[in-house]
């Protein structure tokens, strides 16, 4: 048979071409699919994941610390924060802690991978059924998602935020460990009453760390993080413990506790303590200027860096003295109170409305009471002779007539008379329990005490209370130094030929200032004048007159150059500023003062000692010079290690204490006598500016000086009786004997080339044969003087006992020196 032709077919290699046809719209399609995918991603990153951080950012996050300032003995005393927080590690926080906030907030959190589907879905469909009801949908979030939401994302209610929240979760689940995520969380959460993190809500709450906890009280912290102000013990007490016991009963579900204890713990109180304040204020006007200077240097907020004021954690060690600013803050108030004491009670403070809300509304005016017995209080209302009155924590109390009997100032009649509803005053509770009208003084003030050898300030008062006035008068107030200036002026002359025992006139002196200003004639305070008299004398005395002659004598450029390079001023070379014209501070003044004390060697006020970073890396210090052996691991035996002395020499050593010795007579037979009881050395000079409108009072003793000053904000006069030895000086005597009781007796060391010569006190002439006799008021004293520059004159036996036959005579003070021809 013969064979049939094979078959043609007429469409060669079909089958590949379908099978090519089927491959390539596979792979379109797959393309379509990537494509698709691509696009999506890269439109979510625009729209949701750009700007989120990346896993560096978060290894490296940090939660906003607050600011520890400790005193000079390293004693914690303020923190400066805006949200209170203590970080502790995830070791540190107990297993029934962590076991408490896992039960009420993520049960799942060690297993899910940062997003839990199920509760996610939830939350979309209650949100989609929700949709235009006005309604919050409920979250959904796990711990990780809180975490993204705290950090970074913020909390408005939108998708866009659940999906970068969603985002950012599995970013952190890729970058930390579950016990890293934890432990920002327990850090991080708010908790109410201002409690940032748990160790920060523990305190709050229940006054102890985290790991004195028990159950029910980990339980109860659990139960705050998602609103706080709904589960407060003083609104809402039944609620929080509903919600307390719920999450003890999720701890024993998940196996954490056992029924017993879930029992036990349901039975027990919620033990919430009333809200307190973590750490009593102290040193109002000193830590402002603490926190001043801070902020200039690391900024406020984290926008400004890594160590700023409010989040970046700093440990800050400051000169601050708890002893020594009591006592200035007490004695300065006192002197203010005294003061105006006579005036009678100046009216009420403000005036607010009787509401349900006036508790609130006192204490938005931020009173300050100044001292620790005296409160703010509001007049609610008046009947016969008592008036009941409320105060900023709610409580009430009655003012009667008898506690209100001083006269109105500048009216007369009796203060009660004139107590309306709605009165804001100051009233001080008595050792029986009532209370009393009190008057905050209309004059101010400013006190400043420094170390003098390193320029450390220990105490700083800028006003009566720093709620009631955030100006520092003790760093801000530009006010005329009065008569403290001299001290300047002199050692100008002491530095140019003259000596304590120089004679200079105490007499009319002229000068003529120009053809418009004609003739300008000084004058002592009292109007008399005493002739011939001796450098030392005129500044016990503070005679005026002398002091012009004598800035005349030598220049007053020499004067102002004086008081510039010891930081207190610079003033034009006029001679109205020898007696104190021109403006200065009381930090100024009180560290040219530390210079006297100091052997002329400058010293700069600090209130920062140094600052550590959060991890204790030392950032800056105010003592920069360096110290060999001062770090050595083990004491060698040798002597002990000293930093070197690298301040300036501003005055002459010899110079300086010449000034200060002559400043001790000023305490001991001036103007400043009232201190020469405080049992030690001490020097000083009084100040009276024309008015007058201030008095002041600076000195101290050879480790602690200070200063002060009394006057009006808005300068006006004080009273003609107004002086700084009457009214400064007893302020800072009753400081001293608070401050420096317990201080060892320190003489003032002379630097070397000073010779003490015996000399009459009256003249200033060389005295041979005669000796002290131990008084203050005795007619031969040692005197300073630089070699070669001791009196050549003498004197005789017979001329110093006729001399001292006054002084003998007089009784007191006064008549000692109206002998002397001197002004007290």
């Amino acid at each position: 048979m013969p064979k049939l032709p094979a078959f043609h077919n007429p469409f060669p290699g079909w089958r590949d071409q379908v099978r090519h046809l089927r491959t390539f719209r596979t792979w379109r399609w797959s393309g379509y699919v990537l494509w698709s995918a691509a696009f999506l991603w890269v439109l979510i990153w625009f729209l949701f994941a750009r700007g989120l951080p990346s896993a560096d950012a978060l290894l490296a996050y940090q939660p906003p610390l607050p600011t520890n300032v400790r005193g000079y003995d390293g004693e914690p005393i303020a923190d400066f924060a805006r949200e209170r927080r203590v970080q502790l590690s995830y070791a540190e926080y107990p297993q029934v802690l962590v076991d408490a906030f896992i039960s009420a907030e993520d049960k799942t959190f060690f297993s899910h991978p940062g997003v839990d589907v199920g509760g996610l879905a939830g939350a979309v469909w209650d949100y989609t059924t929700k949709l235009g009801s006005g309604r919050r949908a409920k979250g959904g979030s796990t711990i990780t998602q809180q975490v993204a939401k705290n950090l970074i994302v913020g909390d408005d209610y939108s998708i866009s935020r659940k999906i970068r929240e969603a985002i950012l979760a599995f970013r952190i689940e890729g970058a930390l460990t579950k016990q890293q995520i934890l432990e920002i969380y327990l850090n991080q959460i708010f908790l109410g009453r201002n409690a940032y993190g748990v160790q920060s809500a523990s305190r709050a709450y229940f006054r102890k760390d985290v790991g004195a906890l028990t159950l029910p009280e980990a339980a109860y912290l659990a139960i705050l993080p998602k609103a706080p102000s709904n589960y407060t013990v003083e609104r809402n007490a039944d609620r929080a413990i509903e919600r307390r016991n719920y999450v003890l009963q999720q701890m024993q579900e998940n196996g954490f506790i056992t029924a017993e204890q879930r029992q036990a713990a349901t039975a027990a109180p919620l033990g919430v303590l009333p809200r307190y304040s973590p750490r009593p204020s102290v040193g109002g006007y000193f830590m402002e200027e603490v926190r001043r200077q801070l902020i200039e240097r690391y900024g406020e907020t984290a926008d400004d860096g890594p160590n700023s004021v409010y989040s970046g954690g700093l440990w800050v060690r400051t000169s601050y003295d708890g002893k020594v600013q009591e006592a200035a803050e007490d004695s300065l108030r006192d002197g203010l109170v005294r003061f105006e004491a006579a005036a009678g009670w100046r009216g009420r403070i403000a005036r607010i409305d009787i509401d349900d809300d006036w508790a609130r509304s006192l204490a938005n005016l931020n009173v300050g009471a100044g001292y620790s017995n005296w409160f703010p209080a509001v007049v609610l209302s008046r009947q016969g002779s008592e008036a009941e009155i409320g105060f900023e924590n709610g409580s009430r109390g009655t003012l009667p007539s008898s506690g209100a009997t001083m006269p109105k100032a500048g009216v007369g009649g009796r203060a009660f008379d004139f107590l309306k509803v709605g009165d804001v005053i100051v009233v001080r509770r008595e050792g029986n329990g009532g209370w009393t009208l009190r008057s905050i003084p209309s004059i101010s003030g400013g006190m400043v005490v420094q170390n003098p050898h390193t320029g450390q300030i220990l105490a700083m008062q800028g006003g009566f209370d720093s709620r009631g006035s955030s100006f520092n008068r003790a760093t801000q107030a530009k006010r005329q130094p009065g008569s403290t200036f001299k001290p300047f002026v002199y050692a100008a002359a002491l530095d140019n030929g003259m000596t304590p025992a120089s004679i200079i006139i105490d007499g009319p002196f002229c000068v003529y200032q120009s053809a418009r200003l004609g003739q300008k004639c000084f004058k002592n305070f009292s109007g008399a004048n005493a002739g011939q008299q001796t450098m030392r004398w005129g500044v016990e005395q503070s005679r005026n007159l002398m002091t012009v002659r004598t800035a005349s004598q030598i220049g007053m450029d020499k004067v102002v150059h004086t008081a510039k390079i010891m930081g207190i001023g610079d003033y034009p070379p006029y001679l109205a500023y020898a007696l104190g014209a021109g403006e200065t501070t009381v930090q100024q003044i009180v560290n040219g003062y530390s210079i006297f004390a100091n052997q002329g060697r400058a010293v700069t006020p600090t209130v920062v000692d140094y600052v550590q970073d959060r991890n204790g890396k030392l950032i800056w210090r105010a003592d920069k010079r360096a110290c060999e052996g001062c770090n050595m691991a083990q004491y060698d035996g040798r002597p002990m290690p000293r930093p070197r002395l690298r301040s300036k020499q501003v005055i002459d050593a010899m110079t300086a204490y010449q000034m200060l010795y002559i400043m001790q007579g000023v305490v001991e037979r001036g103007t400043a006598t009232v201190l020469r009881d405080l049992g030690r050395p001490m020097f000083g000079k009084t100040g009276t500016s024309s008015g007058p409108t201030n008095v002041w009072f600076v000195g101290g003793s050879a480790d602690m000086v200070g200063g002060l000053y009394l006057g009006y904000d808005n300068p006006r006069s004080m009273g003609g009786y107004a002086q700084g030895g009457t009214i400064a000086a007893p302020i800072f005597r009753a400081f001293a004997a608070k401050a420096m009781k317990d201080m060892p007796v320190v003489p003032f060391r002379a630097p070397p080339g000073i010779r003490m010569i015996r000399i009459d006190r009256k003249t200033g002439r060389r005295v041979f044969g005669a000796w002290p006799d131990g008084s203050y008021y005795s007619p031969v004293i040692w005197e300073a003087f630089k070699p070669e520059s001791e009196p050549r004159r003498t004197i005789r036996r017979d001329e110093i006992a006729k001399r001292a036959a006054p002084a003998a005579r007089a009784t007191t003070d006064s008549e000692f020196l109206q002998s002397q021809d001197g002004i007290y």
